[in-house]
């Protein structure tokens, strides 16, 4: 069947008009949806005609929710299957202000970051805008059902955006639609490992926000850490983050993920200083969300809270992003079906099957 998705609301108005529907039942269609009702059968503004008809020829996305994680933290991850068979997660953040939805843009990674499971599978494939989209769409069905919705939406998940940027900037126009997502284009962020070629396209295409995974102050620890460096050094990321064409009064996120003993130390952090200097900058400081296989571990909660000042004694604005979901490997650099390992494993954590 065809997945509505797959289609911007103008588009399916066209489609429906070739169709012989009224091109209007579009832009009805996609609320719904985007509402987090994804049977035609209780859109009640459509006839009971059109609905069967919706329902025989249609589908909501291509996507099917097969598995669900529950953090103790109310940290739900999305374990989500692709019609070729493939499975994806996404991770819906509960807050006290917000909802937000980490959502995956490739199935896989070919980064390879050292420190992060997701690089360990590899790439399969890209994802379409359909896919991406109905990511949201499973999401915004499990909030709605408790009276909530996405408030936030951050491409963090699987995956590297800007090496999928077509498709990612459909998908960001479908939810910025007011006739269908309805999201400001600053309550979205799109990360990057530091894709210099592309950075510069993403930002004069949207007016999103930017986020860029830098983890280390030398190029020696960086090309380690996230070998898309040895391309893109840091010296080249940092230039292209003083061209980006972000909004006024806007700050580009650098992420930091804290390592023990790598990446964590005072001369570390005075040099990060250094480094972002001139530069509307927000440092994230994340304490490394350890998985299996890693070699890698946490910094002391005592480095921590001792990088994060030295970072603030220089005015630079940082905050340290406690880890949600880490039980049910939900966290930051933790997707890749691991948690489905485990569960079977050693019966740890929460998995909820979707029948």
């Amino acid at each position: 069947m065809n997945p509505i998705v797959a289609h911007t609301p103008a588009e399916l108005r066209d489609v429906f008009s070739a169709e012989g529907l009224e091109g209007y039942r579009a832009a009805q269609v996609m609320r719904w949806l985007f509402r987090g009702v994804r049977d035609f059968g209780e859109m009640s503004n459509l006839s009971r005609e059109l609905q069967a008809r919706l329902s025989r020829e249609w589908c909501a996305g291509p996507l099917a929710l097969v598995e669900r994680h529950l953090s103790e933290d109310g940290t739900e991850k999305l374990a989500l299957e692709t019609a070729d068979g493939a499975r994806i997660e996404s991770v819906i953040i509960p807050e006290q202000e917000r909802r937000t939805l980490c959502i995956s843009s490739q199935i896989g990674c070919s980064l390879d970051c050292s420190f992060c499971a997701t690089g360990r599978m590899g790439l399969l494939r890209n994802l379409r805008a359909d896919e991406i989209l109905d990511q949201f769409l499973h999401a915004t069905q499990r909030l709605a059902a408790r009276g909530e919705r996405i408030s936030h939406l951050v491409f963090m998940g699987m995956g590297e955006p800007l090496l999928n940027l077509r498709e990612v900037v459909r998908a960001i126009r479908v939810l910025t639609d007011p006739d269908a997502g309805g999201l400001s284009p600053r309550r979205i962020t799109v990360s990057t490992a530091g894709v210099v070629p592309r950075m510069e396209e993403l930002g004069l295409t949207l007016k999103t926000r930017l986020a860029v995974s830098l983890h280390a102050t030398t190029d020696e620890v960086r090309d380690e850490l996230v070998p898309l460096n040895r391309r893109f050094p840091i010296a080249r990321l940092l230039e292209a983050c003083r061209r980006y064409p972000i909004p006024r009064r806007d700050r580009i996120s650098f992420e930091y993920a804290l390592i023990r003993d790598v990446n964590d130390s005072d001369a570390d952090a005075r040099r990060l200083v250094r480094l972002l200097h001139g530069i509307p900058a927000k440092i994230n400081l994340i304490p490394l969300n350890e998985h299996p296989g890693s070699p890698y571990r946490c910094s002391e909660p005592e480095r921590v809270e001792r990088f994060a000042a030295a970072l603030a004694q220089s005015r630079a604005p940082v905050s340290v992003r406690r880890s949600r979901g880490s039980d049910v490997f939900a966290a930051c650099g933790q997707l890749a079906n691991l948690s489905q390992r485990q569960d079977t494993e050693t019966g740890e954590g929460r998995a909820l099957a979707v029948r």
